[in-house]
């Protein structure tokens, strides 16, 4: 899929803005519908092992965060986070403390089909 179409797909900030506009009396933070977006966005990835913590969400409509953390066998935190940028020319990753690459392949095709999944979850479960 051309980026350009991948930018356009994904409307949740449009949906977002209904939820935080008239629609509701009880207005939820973007923050808060952001949380609860990441509630299912968490489960495309399968069953999240004991003590680890994992958080896919989009931040913005081009934005787009992977969060991973847990305990090693010495008890020690470790974490993971992945910043996805969709451009007109490209996505592009940025590891915590790393630079920007730009995706391509199968990575690339792992992460439009996880955008997807989690577009269409969220749409069913929050904004239907």
């Amino acid at each position: 899929m051309p980026t350009k179409k991948l930018l356009d797909v994904f409307n949740l900030p449009v949906m977002r803005q209904k939820i935080l506009g008239e629609q509701y009396s009880n207005k939820l933070s973007y923050d808060e519908l952001v949380n609860a977006e990441s509630e299912y966005g968490r489960t495309i990835f399968g069953p999240i092992p004991e003590g680890h913590r994992r958080e896919f969400f989009m931040h913005r409509s081009n934005v787009w965060v992977w969060h991973e953390s847990w305990k090693n066998k010495n008890g020690l935190a470790q974490d993971v986070t992945i910043r996805y940028e969709v451009r007109p020319d490209g996505v592009y990753k940025k590891p915590q403390g790393g630079t920007y690459e730009r995706l391509g392949g199968r990575e690339l095709d792992n992460f439009v089909n996880a955008a997807k999944m989690y577009y269409e979850l969220v749409k069913e479960k929050m904004y239907s």
